[in-house]
């Protein structure tokens, strides 16, 4: 990640603004703001920043809207930073092409850490297929999985279930979109089938499988898969 990497702030709120305007240049970014809809539209479309925050609550157009906007052309990570915190605004958000979700009032430590996240995991960016935090160790070339050195057996799906995780690491997945990469389109109520194969991913890589730290629940939302800061 640039340590001048260009972040897009579209938030009414002007507080907001100021805020995450000073945090994000003392963090070593370099930052663009808009105050609606269609001046965060013109910005990223002018500007091409490398993530853009978005709120949803937009006086000339919902945020999602914009997201969906956005989505057309740009793949690059958004985070959502909204009042609104019900789990269909959130998983809308999500379904619709957003990286992260973070609810006002916020920590700015957190926020950071996500913007720092969802820029190391973005699309372009070189991940290669080794993923290694926590002492888990997954190679998806050569389909091997271990903890703390030992190797973990694990069936097809759960392996096909990490192996997504670990391509979206740090990012929230639904359930819905676990579901059709995993299992399929005609799957995708099937919430159950997540809770089960998380469950018995636990027991093979958690430390403390009641108490995850890896495989992490975003309540009636989906999972992420924990990165070390």
């Amino acid at each position: 990640m640039s340590d001048k990497a260009v972040v897009l702030v579209i938030d009414d709120e002007i507080q907001i603004r100021r805020l995450l305007e000073l945090t994000l240049k003392s963090n070593g970014f370099k930052v663009l703001l808009a105050e609606t809809a269609q001046e965060g539209v013109r910005r990223a479309e002018m500007d091409r920043p490398e993530l853009a925050i978005l709120d949803l609550g937009l006086p000339d157009m919902d945020g999602i809207e914009v997201l969906k906007k956005i989505r057309q052309w740009s793949s690059m990570p958004v985070v959502i930073l909204s009042v609104r915190d019900s789990e269909s605004d959130i998983v809308s958000s999500l379904d619709a092409g957003a990286d992260d979700y973070l609810i006002k009032p916020f920590r700015t430590g957190e926020l950071l850490a996500r913007v720092r996240t969802a820029l190391r995991h973005r699309p372009g960016q070189p991940v290669g297929d080794l993923f290694e935090s926590r002492g888990l160790s997954v190679d998806l070339s050569a389909h091997t999985v271990k903890k703390s050195g030992i190797a973990v057996k694990l069936t097809a799906i759960e392996f096909a279930l990490l192996a997504l995780l670990v391509r979206y690491a740090g990012k929230v997945l639904t359930h819905k979109f676990i579901l059709e990469q995993v299992w399929g389109p005609a799957h995708v109520d099937e919430t159950q089938y997540t809770r089960v194969y998380v469950g018995q991913l636990r027991k093979k890589i958690e430390d403390d499988p009641a108490n995850p730290k890896l495989i992490l629940t975003e309540s009636g939302i989906g999972y992420r898969l924990g990165v070390d800061a």
